[in-house]
């Protein structure tokens, strides 16, 4: 018997153009798809739900995190770009085993589905062993969300047995493209290895019919000009995601545009560590729309809503600075709220190659759904529905389905006992950080008190 729910009432975000914004509206899917989007929708034989006071839109799609990081998450909060990569990436990163890397894969896309992220590219530069990658997919399959696993070796030169390793993760575990989990290669790229094993990484992923992510643009490593020189040798092209981008030329981002490829920007981390401002308005003006990633979940919180704010925020700070140098009041914001969230839905979806798919409510995709309650008092009372939803966050979230499976509830993850999740990550912390002890486990209702 076909399943059908009708999600009744609410106020709808469709992100669609031809259906737009409905201040009252109904929603209804049928098994994994969406079917119809209206003001009223009749369908007696279906399950409903109620959705007054609650924002109905698609969910969100992170372009680019790293949830290997959880488990030691606020540990870089006060570093820099150079601080980050000695400590973390040099230090921290090679004590990692399978089980550290599944914990905190488990955990952190847990804290990405219960923040309304139906879709993560989970960018896992973490993979010392093949165990490595194992565990980080089969963390990534238990959770229940939708999610790309950016295959990425954390060293240069990469180990000898990576090419086959990734070969071997293709056809074990993504031999089928109509499925929640899809693969991609997380290369280094030319500025924290070279241009000549970047060739290997693109050639490696284009035989295996897959795309890669790679950093560029990085603060004073894009001096090196890496765009230009993948130029040079042929690698540009729409199956490349291009993180960052921030010290790149306007010329490099004209021909990231030209090529097809991709952007997936992190402000709120690029401020922090150095990357150089953030190029949302550049990208804009080389014809490029951005796509959101919260990057480095051990320095920022873990909310895409978040990462809106701040990309709002760099861009019209910059706006504005720029007309008081030329003593001139802004006349107008250039970047909107409603941008903002294109940037966290359907650019996600683009930069993912999944347009057809997510990233909108608009019938024949995938049912990835997100409600927003309202009626707490951060969003009390709604009167311009973007701006509502860059200022909500994880509280808001009260309702969650993936492929039309609901997966939280009444504000609650249906697929998982938490306290269970964070015993998990806190042994594995306590192995990597030994002698931290400021989280302790929850006190059990009845028990005595210590």
């Amino acid at each position: 018997m076909t399943h059908r729910t009708l999600i009744s009432g609410g106020i709808v975000f469709s992100m669609d153009d031809a259906i737009g914004d409905l201040p009252v509206g109904d929603v209804l899917l049928e098994e994994d798809r969406i079917v119809d989007v209206a003001a009223r929708i009749d369908a007696p034989d279906a399950q409903r739900i109620d959705a007054r006071n609650r924002i109905v839109m698609p969910g969100l799609i992170d372009s680019h995190r790293h949830l290997w990081q959880s488990t030691i998450r606020q540990i870089a909060a006060d570093w820099t770009m150079g601080q980050y990569v000695e400590r973390m990436l040099g230090g921290l990163g090679p004590q990692f085993d399978a089980e550290d890397v599944y914990a905190a894969t488990l955990l952190g896309a847990l804290e990405a589905l219960n923040g309304g992220v139906t879709t993560i590219f989970d960018w896992a530069h973490i993979v010392n062993t093949p165990e490595h990658a194992d565990a980080a997919v089969a963390a990534l399959a238990e959770v229940g969300g939708r999610a790309v696993f950016g295959y990425g070796v954390p060293r240069s030169p990469a180990p000898s047995w990576y090419p086959a390793d990734l070969a071997r993760i293709r056809s074990t575990y993504f031999s089928s493209a109509d499925q929640r989990l899809g693969l991609a290669v997380a290369s280094l790229g030319p500025e924290f290895s070279s241009v000549e094993e970047t060739v290997v990484d693109i050639e490696l992923a284009r035989r295996l019919d897959l795309t890669t992510s790679l950093h560029l643009g990085v603060g004073l490593l894009g001096a090196q000009r890496a765009v230009t020189r993948m130029d040079e040798h042929g690698l540009l092209g729409p199956d490349l995601i291009f993180v960052h981008c921030n010290t790149c030329t306007d010329e490099e981002l004209v021909r990231i545009r030209q090529t097809g490829g991709h952007v997936s920007i992190s402000p709120r981390v690029e401020m922090q560590m150095g990357h150089g401002y953030p190029a949302t308005g550049r990208l804009i003006d080389a014809g490029l729309q951005p796509s959101l990633g919260v990057d480095v979940v051990s320095g920022v919180g873990g909310s895409l809503f978040a990462e809106m704010r701040g990309t709002l925020e760099a861009e019209r700070g910059r706006q504005n600075c720029e007309a008081l140098e030329r003593g001139e009041w802004t006349a107008a914001l250039r970047l909107t709220t409603r941008d903002a969230v294109r940037f966290a839905t359907i650019e996600g979806a683009r930069a993912l190659g999944m347009e057809d798919r997510i990233g909108s409510l608009t019938p024949g995709k995938q049912a990835d759904v997100v409600m927003l309650k309202v009626d707490l008092p951060n969003l009390s009372l709604v009167n311009d529905l973007p701006a509502a939803v860059t200022l909500a966050d994880s509280e808001n979230v009260d309702a969650v389905f993936v492929a039309g499976r609901l997966v939280k509830a009444a504000g609650t993850l249906l697929s998982h006992d938490m306290r269970t999740v964070q015993d998990r990550a806190r042994l594995s912390r306590d192995r990597l950080l030994p002698g931290l002890t400021l989280t302790q486990r929850p006190a059990v209702a009845g028990a005595p008190g210590r």
